[in-house]
């Protein structure tokens, strides 16, 4: 099984030794659960918003680096806000930022969550590089 290196605070440390066996086994247990509530999260938030609406999500987070205490559904609101505000990016694809807006409010943190790391990932993974948003969406989000 291939191995990852995570640097995390020591109360993430701690909270994985008294909870599990190891720190290794709490860690191997919980990157692919994280990454399993990732993708259902990401279904389930791409069922609320519609494909103009998931392009307007990745054009807000063009050039944007998220951090775990950002992980919250005001952070998403604030910033798909202000890049409406300042860029119209809803106008450019053919959104109701009125009703986005709403959508996005509905939301779990952890479905905001989803949809902020899903969006970044877009503009920072090699894997995405050159691919529309079209094909992106359709292919992450089915």
């Amino acid at each position: 099984m291939p191995q990852v290196a995570a640097r995390i605070t020591h109360d993430h440390e701690q909270w994985l030794k008294n909870y599990f066996k190891t720190k290794s086994a709490g860690a191997e247990f919980i990157l692919p659960w994280a990454v399993d509530m990732f993708f259902k999260s990401m279904r389930d938030t791409a069922r609320e918003l519609n494909v103009a609406e998931l392009r307007t999500v990745l054009e807000a987070y063009s050039g944007v680096k998220i951090l775990p205490n950002q992980c919250k559904g005001a952070y998403l609101f604030l910033r798909v806000e202000e890049a409406c505000e300042i860029d119209n990016i809803h106008v450019t694809h053919g959104v109701s930022r009125g009703n986005l807006e709403a959508k996005l409010k509905r939301l779990s943190d952890v479905q905001c969550t989803a949809l902020m790391i899903w969006a970044t990932a877009y503009w920072v993974s090699k894997v995405w590089n050159g691919v529309s948003f079209e094909e992106y969406i359709k292919l992450t989000c089915s």
